[in-house]
């Protein structure tokens, strides 16, 4: 199972930016997906997440109403909307799948995901 997060860069304060995960592998199988951030120092923390069968998300607080998740089924691919973006928001950001072998919910922790991707810096400035 491989998952590539591509899209991050740098942008202002106050723009957008759209960070995509593509998931691929012959044994890919999952029932979640979800968008992880580590800012240096820190702790790598939950930011949303998706049900791959029914769409339901999920939310860190510190985003809702900025940022959106959404996924394409048929190319095994979530994406991450970010609207009015902050400095804060500056990380590191990471996808990652939850196998279909586990129950389906929507965890907000990092041991709720088996596989991770390699991560895409975004970076805010003020």
């Amino acid at each position: 199972v491989q998952l590539q997060a591509s899209g991050g860069g740098l942008v202002q304060a106050g723009e957008s930016l759209r960070v995509t995960c593509a998931a691929s592998g012959p044994t890919f199988s999952s029932n979640t997906m979800g968008w992880f951030r580590q800012a240096p120092g820190r702790e790598r923390e939950f930011v949303a997440a998706v049900s791959w069968s029914t769409g339901t998300t999920n939310y860190a607080d510190s985003v809702k109403g900025r940022f959106t998740i959404s996924r394409d089924n048929a190319k095994n691919t979530v994406f991450l909307q970010m609207n009015s973006l902050k400095p804060e928001d500056t990380a590191v950001y990471y996808c990652a799948a939850r196998s279909s072998g586990r129950s389906r919910i929507i965890p907000e922790y990092t041991s709720g995901y088996d596989y991770w991707g390699q991560g895409t810096l975004v970076t805010v400035s003020s």
